[in-house]
């Protein structure tokens, strides 16, 4: 028993020791918090961020971190741009760091701390500054988006900065540097893989006449399920100029009429007259001019309803298809209805041409150059002169020295033709100022587009290596993340092992206590097994005693006596064989078979002995247990050991009172010969009996009091001092 508390308490030790060493990796809390200057309040990116146990992090570009640590930790705050700080973790609440004599670096025009009044972030007000400026001014987009992504910081958002990046390559697409553009969206697909991007990129491959890139970039989004359908059309249409540049006519106009079904099915009507258009180009590529100028039909007259603009556009682009099959007199008419269209639009209208490499638009001078030039190609000089004149004056009015160099070109050849030489030199001579003034124009162009191009080379440059900081960050912070999770990996081996063995220690545990529990239980099945062998054994010794009594009735021929006395014990041993199998009785019933006890044996010896049965009145009997039969063999020896060898006649006193408030005492006295003098007259046989009877009686009550914690205490004692009487003191107690 006592080895089976020693290995429980060092299981206990043992599980509090192991959950001493586990509860550091628990108590770790997540610490958040912003690093800012002091002065200006303005968030500060990419500051590294560490505890004492390994922890790592970097503050973003709003200065704002993450990291878990324990209570009484440090975190640590490093970055070039100030001294290191440090902060003692108290609680889990935010960290603000606060550091003084910061200054940002870059442009301050923008407070990075500002956002404007709808909550929009600085990296969207600048990707929006230079998307209005796109188109208008290359030089301050670029700023923009430089900006931009500088906000980010070194460990920026990637969907952010692919945002960034994107937006570059459409500002370069939009002004012609596809190159350039090409560049920024593979950048830009780098830091974020989109459908949109992907899309621009193949678009801005098609431009830069890279067909092959432009067909495997654009291929793979035919996968793409929620494409809307303006988006399904344009992928269907791009892919068919790829085909077209590659030379696969077939490839190109069937892309072509996918992208023309899905446009008529959603009424996508602009792109129903591209798509008519763009499939005619095809055939006349293919010399099928028959199919060509049945699509080109059905584009004229789509066209008509869509913008003025638009169906300028169709007719120019039909006129030049007439004009390379030497059709001249259809080109004429179509280039009349759209200059008669042009004259109706407002005087600052533009119609673009759908070339991607010019930078020209479609204007009054130059419709008038071509309807002049197919009348040269019918050798009708006279209807041709008009329209030179014309274009040339128009020319000079809106600043257009190509077309104005051109038609001054044409008219001194048209003069030449005709034999006016006079005209014809004074034309030419016009034609030499117009040249020597381009001469010029174009030295001037070329210089501001050196200048823009080592402008936005260097702003390239800057934007270059802003990508090649973040990347250097990414992969320090990657380094860091690494470690971390190292660490994290250690530590969960480490956590394995110790709940491991706690879990061994646990099943050892288990084990002692159903070993524990197992041996408790066949201890008291043993214990059960012994108190029927010693009740078995004293109910006949008690039975033995009683005929003894009544044969001495009958040896006596009292039969009046003996008739009573069976009665009486017939009573008697039906009560005790009633209660023979309990190990505990009511303390009243015990009391009715003493009385009956003793009035049987105060029968037999009347003349030895008078008794009294005492009981405390406060005592609740009814309320107290007890073994059955245990004050019955200490009765009987003090009868027929003590009183009934004692020359006068004795007294037997059986008393009950309260010792307290859950325990009472029973006292049996006599005042007979006492032990040692009836130790003496005993034979042989009967200190053997007494012996075992006594030995019976005590085994039983130690077995209850093991089973039963202490419920009973039997001392024996001489009444008084010479060795006369004999006092029994029972103390019972009560059941809590």
């Amino acid at each position: 028993m006592h080895k089976i508390y020693c290995i429980l308490i060092v299981l206990l030790i043992g599980c509090f020791t192991c959950f001493s060493q586990v509860q550091p990796t628990k108590a770790k809390l997540q610490i958040k918090g912003t690093v800012k200057g002091l002065e200006n309040s303005t968030p500060i990116s990419g500051v590294s961020v560490s505890t004492n146990s390994g922890e790592y992090t970097l503050t973003n570009a709003f200065g704002e971190f993450k990291i878990r640590g324990m209570i009484g930790e440090e975190l640590i705050f490093e970055s070039p741009h100030f001294e290191t700080v440090r902060h003692r973790i108290k609680s889990g609440e935010d960290v603000d760091v606060k550091v003084k004599g910061y200054v940002e670096k870059g442009d301050s025009s923008f407070s990075r701390n500002k956002s404007s009044p709808s909550g929009i972030s600085l990296h969207a007000l600048f990707l929006d500054s230079a998307n209005y400026y796109k188109k208008t001014n290359i030089e301050k987009s670029i700023d923009y988006i430089t900006k931009s992504i500088t906000e980010l910081g070194q460990r920026g958002d990637k969907k952010e900065l692919s945002q960034s990046l994107s937006t570059l390559g459409e500002v370069y697409y939009f002004h012609k540097q596809y190159d350039l553009s090409i560049a920024s969206f593979l950048d830009a697909l780098e830091a974020q893989n989109t459908t949109k991007t992907s899309f621009l990129l193949g678009k801005a491959y098609v431009a830069n006449r890279d067909f092959k890139n432009a067909e495997e970039t654009l291929t793979p989004l035919l996968k793409v399920k929620n494409l809307v359908p303006f988006q399904k059309v344009e992928l269907y249409e791009y892919l068919g100029d790829a085909y077209l540049g590659m030379g696969d006519i077939d490839k190109a106009v069937s892309f072509y009429r996918e992208g023309l079904t899905i446009a008529e099915k959603n009424q996508v009507a602009p792109k129903v007259t591209d798509l008519n258009s763009k499939i005619a180009d095809a055939y006349v590529k293919d010399n099928r001019n028959i199919e060509a100028e049945g699509y080109y039909s059905n584009s004229l007259k789509l066209a008509k309803s869509e913008a003025p603009q638009r169906s300028i556009q169709e007719k120019e682009k039909v006129a030049d298809f007439y004009n390379k099959k030497n059709r001249f007199d259809e080109e004429i008419q179509l280039r009349k209805q759209s200059l008669n269209e042009l004259g109706e639009l407002p005087a600052d209208t533009k119609v673009s041409l759908d070339k991607p490499k010019s930078l020209d638009s479609i204007t009054s001078q130059r419709i008038n150059y071509k309807i002049a030039n197919a009348y040269i190609a019918q050798d009708n000089y006279d209807e041709a002169i008009p329209y030179l004149q014309k274009s040339i004056i128009e020319a000079d009015s809106d600043d257009d020295l190509i077309i104005q160099k051109d038609a001054t070109r044409k008219l001194s050849e048209v003069y030449e033709y005709k034999g006016e030489f006079n005209k014809a030199l004074e034309t030419y001579q016009d034609y030499v100022a117009v040249v020597d003034t381009l001469y010029i124009r174009k030295e001037q162009e070329i210089s501001r587009a050196a200048r823009l191009n080592r402008e936005i080379a260097a702003k390239q440059s800057r934007i270059s290596g802003l990508e090649q900081e973040r990347e250097l960050s990414q992969s320090k912070y990657d380094l860091a993340i690494t470690g971390q999770q190292l660490q994290e990996e250690s530590n969960k081996r480490k956590n394995w092992v110790i709940y491991s063995l706690l879990f061994g220690m646990l099943l050892m545990g288990l084990a002692a206590f159903f070993f524990y529990r197992s041996n408790q239980q066949q201890k008291l099945a043993n214990n059960l097994l012994a108190l029927k062998s010693l009740r078995s054994q004293m109910n006949p010794h008690f039975i033995f005693n009683a005929l003894n009594s009544v044969n001495s009735f009958i040896a006596k021929s009292d039969e009046r006596s003996a008739n009573r006395y069976l009665s009486d014990f017939s009573t008697l041993m039906r009560a005790v064989l009633e209660n023979s199998e309990e190990d505990f009785i009511p303390l009243s019933k015990e009391l009715e078979l003493i009385r009956l006890y003793v009035k049987l044996e105060h029968s037999r010896f009347p003349d030895k002995f008078d008794y009294s049965i005492d009981v405390d009145d406060t005592i609740d009997i009814e309320s107290y247990q007890i073994p059955p039969m245990l004050l019955q063999p200490y009765i009987e020896n003090a009868i027929w050991h003590g009183l009934r060898y004692k020359e006068d006649k004795g007294y037997l006193k059986i008393q009950l009172e309260n010792i307290g408030k859950n325990s009472i005492r029973i006292s049996v006295e006599d005042d007979g010969i006492g032990r040692k003098k009836s130790a003496e007259l005993k034979t042989q046989n009967q200190k053997k009996q007494k012996s075992k009877g006594m030995g019976n009686i005590s085994k039983r009550i130690a077995i209850l009091n093991e089973m039963y914690k202490d419920k009973v205490d039997v001392h024996i004692t001489d009444l008084s001092s010479d060795g006369h009487g004999t006092r029994v003191l029972f103390t019972l107690k009560k059941d809590k």
